[in-house]
């Protein structure tokens, strides 16, 4: 929510959408991200599944339960599914990053992310055109 409402305020004409199914039309692959931002006008059919060729950046917050899913497989998914950008947030105590993986393009390796710059809990992190304040962001409490 505290990233959603700083996205919404530096660029008008975007929708922020949670919980909402973005499929590629290419790959085949479906995934559902905490938080993803397209243009506004890309969303007037959106009761199926975004295209995830229209989204201009996804946010995931590193589950507590599932880490893997957010720092492992969707950074592998992503790119395929031509996501330009991925911000990975982890409020797991022993990290509290902010990571953002940008570039998408093809290697040896496959489509894949070419640039990862990682941050700290409150720095100053620039994700493409939107510049994001990370102070007020939250860890896991200890006892989860």
């Amino acid at each position: 929510m505290r990233l959603r409402r700083q996205i919404e305020a530096q660029m008008h004409n975007v929708a922020t959408l949670s919980g909402t199914n973005m499929g590629d039309p290419v790959t085949g692959l479906t995934k559902i991200p905490d938080l993803l931002v397209m243009a506004e006008e890309n969303t007037d059919d959106t009761a199926k599944a975004v295209n995830s060729r229209d989204v201009l950046l996804v946010v995931e917050v590193v589950s507590r339960t599932n880490s893997l899913t957010d720092i492992r497989d969707k950074l592998y998914d992503y790119p395929r599914m031509g996501v330009p950008l991925y911000v990975v947030v982890d409020p797991r105590k022993d990290k509290k990053t902010v990571t953002v993986h940008s570039d998408p393009s093809t290697g040896p390796d496959g489509i894949r992310f070419r640039k990862s710059v990682p941050y700290a809990f409150g720095d100053s992190v620039t994700a493409g055109r939107w510049t994001l304040d990370t102070s007020s962001l939250k860890s896991y409490p200890a006892d989860w």
